[in-house]
């Protein structure tokens, strides 16, 4: 076992690096966002924990290769990457926390230090580390993308067999105009892949000396409204709340504990699975 957080990944994935560590994957879900700081990793991470919680075998790769931070909220931020070789090939080893294996390109380089890599490079690196990866049986396995819809997203989805996406977006004008273009980039004709449901996150805002006061900040519906133009499953509504905040900080995610506000990520992974097993 060698340790490979200071090797560089490699600049070019091989044609011989396939599909074989994830054909025991059951179902592959790319997690995706039109615009940064809607909250998709949060939503990406408390959304493992609570499939793992449910009983499913879940993993989560980390493809945000301009801003990863699964590691700070898994408080994964000191794991150092090996490689098990006794197959005959490299393959890199997850860790594995809150019943979720986690793997990320946070994992490879120093917190402070910017990953300035071209579209190529990049979709390759990011190739490698969910194929080359020793996931094992899993019923999950989620991808945090970056945000937008550019070259990494297109190389990404069209390379790995995905069940489909969840698109996630505040209920704010200016970010479900860019959730339209995320719908329309996984239905491309070229990529053609099914888009599982939206989730809405920061629908609104309750204060504590207030409990059945709701107040819509960013707008109210947004993404429920999206949602019925695209005919598409609202899989959930997020509100915005502290302790979901200070737990991703914290690297202790909110879904870990059976409170009212982890409710909501535990009702998107139920509809999430009903979703899927309606397909």
């Amino acid at each position: 076992m060698e340790l490979v957080r200071e090797r560089k990944i490699e600049k070019r994935v091989g044609l011989e690096l396939g599909l074989e560590q994830i054909e025991s994957v059951s179902h592959i879900i790319a997690v995706a966002s039109g615009k940064g700081g809607v909250g998709k990793s949060t939503v990406s991470v408390n959304l493992a924990v609570a499939l793992a919680k449910a009983g499913y075998r879940v993993g989560l790769a980390d493809a945000d290769v301009y801003g990863p931070s699964v590691p700070k909220m898994t408080g994964t931020e000191d794991f150092m990457p090996t490689v098990d070789d006794s197959s005959g090939k490299e393959i890199i080893v997850p860790a594995e926390k809150f019943g979720v294996k986690w793997m990320s390109i946070g994992y490879f380089a120093k917190p402070d230090q910017p990953l300035i890599w071209r579209g190529p490079m990049a979709c390759n690196a990011l190739k490698q580390m969910i194929l080359q990866v020793k996931w094992g049986e899993l019923d999950f396995l989620l991808l945090d993308l970056p945000p937008g819809t550019g070259d990494i997203h297109i190389s990404l989805v069209h390379d790995i067999p995905l069940t489909g996406a969840v698109v996630v977006s505040t209920p704010q004008a200016v970010a479900l105009a860019d959730v339209e273009k995320g719908v329309n980039m996984f239905r491309n004709k070229d990529i053609n892949k099914p888009i599982l449901g939206l989730v809405e996150n920061m629908s609104w805002f309750t204060p504590e000396e207030l409990p059945e006061s709701k107040y819509y900040i960013f707008g109210k519906d947004g993404c429920k409204k999206m949602a019925e133009h695209f005919k598409l499953p609202l899989l959930g509504q997020i509100p915005i709340v502290q302790s979901i905040r200070e737990s991703g900080d914290e690297g202790l995610p909110v879904a870990l504990l059976d409170r009212k506000d982890s409710e909501a990520f535990r009702q998107i992974a139920e509809n999430l699975v009903n979703k899927i097993d309606s397909l």
